[in-house]
C-alpha cells in the first residue's frame, strides 16, 4: 500500500535530509550573462551560469516577490532587452528600460509633444525583438476634440527607438518635442529586487547625453541632433515642422560606453536554426511556427570563450543565461531545425563537465530546482548529465556529422560512467542527497540515457553498451512493480519512492517523461519503463479532467490536496511537459488524448499572441475564456518556444536515421489540425519538407540526395 505524506511536514516533502549540502564546482570561464538575476531572485529557476550548488534540505521555500511581467512587452535579441508597459513611455518604474548584458542602460524615456504626453491607444509586439506603440496628441488649440498628431514609437531590443510624428491636420504644424532620459545603470537583479539606486546625473555628449558610474557608462545619441540638450534635466528638445499629412522622425540609440551596436546571435547569417515554416488548414500553425522560431533566434547566446558555439538562454527576463538542463531540452526539441544548435550546446556544456576522481566525476553542473509541494528540490545537474548522451545520440540520427559526434563522444561516455557509478550495485538512480527519494522522472531520464547511450557506444565500437542495456532491463522489471501505486481507479505511477519503499503517489505531469523513451535507429523508439497496461492507464490519466485543464497539462492533478493552479510545479500548465506528453502519447498510439492536449495548447498559444510563456495557470478552460498568465513566467522561454516546434513537427512523425540514409514517417493518422505542410526543416544537413494530408498520409516534398524513405 502507498504510504501517505507525513502530516507534520507542511510542504508535503519526504522526511528531511540531515546531511550537509554538497556544492557543485563550475569551471572558470563558464559565467553567463544575467547569471545573478535568477540565482538571486527566481523561486523556481536555477542560476544561469553562476556557481551551481545544492541547497541544504529541507530548506525554506524562497518567497522573494518578483515584479510581474505578464503584461510587459519584452523585446529580446540577446544580449539586448527592452521591457515596456503598454503605455509606451519608459518611466523608470519597475523593470522598464533598455538592458544590455543584464545592465539597464536606459530606464526613462518619456516623450512630450506640444507640451503633452501622447495618449496611448495601441501597443503590440511586431517581432520577437521589436514593439510598436501608438499614441495621439491634440497639438492645435482650436482643433476640437479630435487628435491631429499620431505619435508612433518603434522600440528595438538592440537599443534603438524611433519616434515618428504623423500629422492629420490640414495646415502646417510647428510642434515642440521633448524627450526626458535617465538611467541608474543598475543590474537587472537589483532592479527586480527594488535595489536599483537613484538616477545618475547626466552630461551632454555629442548629439545626446551620457551617464557614468563606477561600474560603467551609457550613451544616448539622437538623429537628427536636438536643438537643445539640458544635462541637468536629462532633456533633449526639437522644434519639428509637420506639413499637412506629413511625418518627421527622431531616432535614439542607446549603448554602453565604449561599446558598439548590440549584435544579436540570432540575427546573423550564422544562426544555427533553420527558418522553418508551417502551413495548413488551421491558420494558427503558421503563426505559431513563425513566432516560436523568432523567439528561439532571439534567445541565442554565444559561449564567451568559444564564440562559434551557441546555445539558448532559458528565458527572458529572469533567465537570460545558460541553464544546462533547459538548454539541452530546447536543443533536443529543435533538432528538426538542424543539429548545429545541439552541437554548440553540447560543446559548451562539455567544457563545464567535472573531471578527475570522485563521485561527481562526469557530472555536468546544475543548480537545484524546486520540485513542488510533495518533493524536496531536485537536481538539474542529474537531469543535464542524463540528457547529454541522449541529445548526442539523437542529433546523430538527425544528421550531426560523424566527426563532431566522435569529438563529443568522450564527454557522453563520462556522463554514462557517472550514471553507472552513481547507481552502483543498486537498481535506481538516487537523489544526490543521502536519504533522498528515487524520483520517477529521474528513472525515466536514466533509462533513456542508458539505452540511447549504449546505442551510441556500440555504433563507435566503444565498450560499456552491454552493461548499460542489462541495467536498463533490470530497471524496467523492478520499476513496473516498485513504482506503481494501486488504487480503485486502476493505479498510477508514483512520483517518487523513498529508500524504505514508501511511495509518493500524487499525480503530476512529470509522469509524462515515462512516455519519452528516445529515438533509436531505423525509426524505432526505445522501450519504456511501463508495460502496455500501465501505459494505457497513464494515457487515460493524462487525458482525464484532473490533468487536462483544456489549455494543456497541469503539473499537478486538480484533485490533489496541494493543487494550486498557479503553482509552477503544483498545478500550473508547463508548456514543455504538455509537449512531452503529446509526443509521447502519439508515439505510444494514444492519438485521441494527444490531440486533445495539442488543440488545448494551440488555443492557449493564440491567446498569448503565439509567444508561449514557460507556464500559465492551470484553471479549467471555460467557454469564451482564456488561460490566466503566471505573473512571474518567462516569456519568451526557450523550452516553450522549442515545444511549439516539436508539437508541429511531431504531426508528421519524422523519425530520421541519417547514418543509415533513411527517414521514417509515422504521421498522426487522425490529422487533428487537418492538412499541414512543413518546409525548411533539416535532415542530414539538407532541407527537408513534408506534407500530411487530411487523411493522415505523409508525403516527402524535399529531402537530401540519397535519403530513402524507411518502412
Amino acid at each position: 500500500m502507498p504510504l501517505p505524506i507525513p502530516p507534520s511536514d507542511p510542504d508535503g516533502a519526504l522526511p528531511p535530509v540531515r546531511g550537509p549540502a554538497q556544492p557543485f564546482p563550475r569551471r572558470a570561464g563558464s559565467q553567463a550573462p544575467f547569471a545573478g538575476v535568477e540565482s538571486a531572485l527566481s523561486p523556481f529557476a536555477g542560476p544561469g551560469g553562476s556557481a551551481a550548488r545544492h541547497t541544504p534540505l529541507p530548506g525554506p521555500r524562497r518567497t522573494t516577490d518578483l515584479p510581474p511581467v505578464h503584461n510587459a512587452l519584452i523585446c529580446v535579441a540577446l544580449p539586448g532587452l527592452a521591457i515596456s508597459t503598454d503605455q509606451g513611455q519608459l518611466t523608470g518604474r519597475g523593470l522598464e528600460g533598455f538592458y544590455r548584458a543584464g545592465r539597464r542602460t536606459l530606464s526613462r524615456c518619456q516623450v512630450r509633444v506640444a507640451g503633452r504626453e501622447p495618449l496611448a491607444v495601441q501597443a503590440r509586439m511586431i517581432a520577437a525583438d521589436r514593439a510598436r506603440f501608438v499614441g495621439t496628441v491634440r497639438a492645435s488649440a482650436d482643433g476640437g476634440p479630435d487628435p491631429d498628431v499620431v505619435v508612433e514609437r518603434t522600440r528595438d531590443a538592440d537599443g534603438t527607438e524611433r519616434i515618428t510624428l504623423r500629422s492629420a491636420s490640414p495646415r502646417v504644424l510647428r510642434v515642440p518635442v521633448e524627450v526626458a532620459l535617465a538611467t541608474d545603470l543598475a543590474e537587472l537583479g537589483s532592479v527586480a529586487s527594488g535595489r536599483a539606486g537613484p538616477e545618475l546625473p547626466a552630461s551632454v555628449h555629442d548629439s545626446g547625453l551620457r551617464w557614468s558610474c563606477a561600474t560603467g557608462s551609457s550613451i544616448v545619441t539622437a538623429d537628427p541632433p536636438p536643438a537643445d540638450a539640458l544635462a541637468s534635466a536629462g532633456l533633449l528638445r526639437w522644434e519639428l515642422e509637420l506639413p499637412p499629412g506629413g511625418t518627421r522622425s527622431v531616432e535614439l540609440r542607446v549603448r554602453p560606453g565604449g561599446a558598439g551596436p548590440a549584435r544579436a546571435v540570432g540575427r546573423g547569417a550564422t544562426s544555427p536554426l533553420s527558418a522553418a515554416r508551417a502551413t495548413g488548414d488551421d491558420p494558427r500553425v503558421q503563426a505559431l511556427m513563425d513566432t516560436c522560431v523568432e523567439d528561439l533566434q532571439a534567445l541565442l547566446l554565444r559561449d564567451a570563450s568559444h564564440p562559434s558555439d551557441t546555445h539558448l538562454a532559458a528565458g527572458a527576463p529572469w533567465r537570460c543565461g545558460l541553464a544546462p538542463a533547459e538548454a539541452l531540452v530546447a536543443a533536443r526539441m529543435t533538432l528538426p531545425l538542424g543539429t548545429r544548435l545541439a552541437a554548440g550546446t553540447l560543446r559548451t556544456l562539455a567544457r563545464t563537465q567535472i573531471a578527475g576522481p570522485g563521485a561527481q566525476s562526469g557530472l555536468i553542473p546544475g543548480p537545484r530546482r524546486d520540485a513542488g509541494p510533495h518533493l524536496p528540490p531536485g537536481c538539474t545537474a542529474t537531469e543535464a548529465t542524463l540528457l547529454f548522451p541522449v541529445l548526442l545520440a539523437e542529433a546523430r540520427r538527425w544528421g550531426l556529422p560523424e566527426q563532431e559526434t566522435e569529438e563529443l563522444l568522450p564527454a557522453a561516455e563520462r556522463c554514462l560512467a557517472w550514471l553507472r557509478a552513481t547507481v552502483g550495485d543498486g537498481t535506481y538512480l538516487p537523489d544526490p542527497h543521502p536519504g533522498g527519494p528515487f524520483r520517477c522522472e529521474t528513472q525515466a531520464h536514466a533509462h533513456r540515457a542508458a539505452l540511447l547511450g549504449a546505442d551510441l557506444l556500440d555504433a563507435y565500437g566503444r565498450p560499456g553498451g552491454e552493461g548499460l542495456v542489462q541495467w536498463a532491463q533490470e530497471l524496467r522489471t523492478a520499476f513496473r512493480g516498485d513504482f506503481w501505486a494501486e488504487d480503485r481507479g486502476g493505479g498510477r505511477p508514483a512520483a517518487a519512492r523513498a529508500p524504505d519503499g514508501r511511495l509518493v503517489p500524487h499525480l503530476g505531469a512529470s509522469t509524462a517523461h515515462l512516455l519519452d523513451t528516445g529515438l533509436l535507429g531505423s525509426g524505432v523508439f526505445a522501450p519504456g519503463l511501463l508495460d502496455k497496461v500501465q501505459t494505457e492507464q497513464l494515457a487515460r490519466l493524462l487525458g482525464g479532467p484532473a490533468m487536462d485543464s483544456g489549455w494543456g497539462l497541469r503539473s499537478l492533478g486538480a484533485k490533489e490536496a496541494a493543487y494550486n493552479p498557479f503553482g509552477h510545479r503544483g498545478g500550473a500548465v508547463r508548456v514543455q511537459e504538455t509537449a512531452t506528453a503529446v509526443t509521447g502519447l502519439v508515439t505510444a498510439g494514444y492519438e485521441k488524448e494527444a490531440s486533445t492536449l495539442l488543440r488545448g495548447l494551440l488555443a492557449a498559444a493564440e491567446t498569448f499572441g503565439n509567444r508561449l510563456p514557460e507556464m500559465y495557470a492551470g484553471e479549467q478552460r471555460t467557454e469564451g475564456g482564456a488561460p490566466l498568465p503566471h505573473p512571474a513566467a518567462c516569456r519568451p522561454a526557450a523550452t516553450a518556444a522549442a515545444a511549439g516546434v516539436l508539437l508541429l513537427t511531431s504531426l508528421a512523425g519524422i523519425r530520421p536515421d541519417a547514418p543509415a540514409r533513411t527517414v521514417t514517417l509515422r504521421p498522426v493518422s487522425s490529422a487533428p489540425l487537418g492538412e499541414i505542410g512543413l518546409t525548411g526543416l533539416r535532415i542530414a544537413g539538407a532541407a527537408f519538407s513534408v506534407r500530411v494530408s487530411r487523411l493522415g498520409l505523409a508525403m516527402v516534398e524535399e529531402a537530401a540526395d540519397g535519403l530513402q524513405l524507411g518502412v
